[in-house]
């Protein structure tokens, strides 16, 4: 290797499975958490502060698993830009950027404890409206309390 090359970061390609691709730096571990991971029979990568062309990023590899809409929803209130792609074969056939809905359903909990969608006895699911993407912003459709990003945030902290 000459002076002038720098090394590159190699992660094992996964034959089957989803990889969760420029999650902002240091939020991988909250994508973890959305995700239920680690789980004891399932394989994943994780990566994070790793270099990229566009500044630093984290990485999440989850093989044998395809993630549903929920999933993505909530990934998109952690890591709006991350790019999801499905792999089958060793091949990308899916690839997208994570899109912020402008509704959510049973995605987030109300940050008010007197919300009807916190109340055990009413079977209700948390119900929001984006009112911001960048920085995102929700309001309660019950409550209409407003939760900004960092109330999301801490929803899915280890």
């Amino acid at each position: 290797m000459s002076s002038e090359e720098k090394p590159k970061l190699k992660v094992i390609a996964i034959k089957n499975g989803t990889v969760i691709d420029h999650i902002a730096p240091n939020k991988a571990l909250q994508v973890l958490k959305i995700l239920n991971l680690p789980e004891t029979d399932g394989k994943m990568t994780l990566a994070m502060n790793i270099s990229s062309k566009y500044g630093s990023k984290d990485l999440v590899k989850i093989e044998n698993r395809e993630l549903d809409s929920k999933e993505l929803d909530k990934i998109s209130l952690i890591a709006p830009k991350a790019t999801i792609n499905i792999i089958r074969d060793y091949k990308v056939v899916y690839k997208e950027k994570v899109r912020i809905m402008d509704e959510l359903e049973s995605t987030v909990k109300c940050t008010n404890p007197k919300c009807i969608s916190n109340n055990k006895d009413e079977p209700i699911n948390s119900k929001f409206s984006v009112v911001n993407k960048d920085p995102i912003t929700l309001r309660c459709h019950y409550c209409e309390r407003l939760i900004e990003s960092e109330d999301i945030e801490k929803q899915f902290k280890f």
